[in-house]
């Protein structure tokens, strides 16, 4: 919809894993927007625990009963997978003010590759602050507990990966 309101926002990440505050996000969008494309991303600079299908299928799994909410991998730039997929929203959390920075500077570069793109930011809800995949990926691999920071549907799947590393591990020594 290059000329007027989009019905649609695209949320972009890795989402490796997907936490409770991203699922928080999505559901809130959803009462801007009629769909939330959740776009799980193929690139990232960092190393992630779940290839990009187990981070698609867990995600559709998450959001298998709520309508409105489609999940599907992307690469490439972002503004042109958004365009692709007829919206012209990028739908973005914030957590803290140390999110702004890089936040700001990536929706002022999708600006500029296409003026039509827009990108809305949302505030974390407030229990969700200090929550990130990194966090939750630290904490896990030191065997804590993470139950009710991720959805239900992702908690074994981390800690079976990890229990899978920790054997593979002391395998090799």
């Amino acid at each position: 919809m290059a000329n007027g309101p989009s019905c649609v926002a695209v949320y972009p990440g890795t989402f490796d894993p997907l936490t409770n505050g991203h699922v928080s996000l999505v559901r809130r969008g959803l009462t801007i927007f009629k769909k939330v494309v959740v776009a799980v991303a193929k690139e990232s600079s960092k190393n992630p625990l779940f290839n990009l299908d187990e981070r698609v299928e867990m995600a559709r799994e998450v959001f298998a009963r709520d309508e409105g909410v489609e999940v599907e991998p992307f690469h490439g730039l972002l503004v042109d997978y958004v365009s692709k997929r007829g919206a012209n929203v990028i739908l973005r959390g914030m957590r803290a003010v140390s999110d702004f920075e890089y936040e700001f500077q990536m929706a002022l570069m999708n600006r500029k590759l296409n003026r039509e793109v827009q990108t809305v930011f949302l505030m974390t809800d407030f229990k969700w602050m200090y929550l990130s995949s990194t966090i939750i990926k630290q904490t896990a691999r030191l065997d804590a507990n993470i139950k009710g920071l991720v959805p239900d549907e992702v908690l074994p799947r981390i800690y079976a990966r990890y229990a899978d590393m920790n054997r593979q591990e002391g395998e090799g020594s």
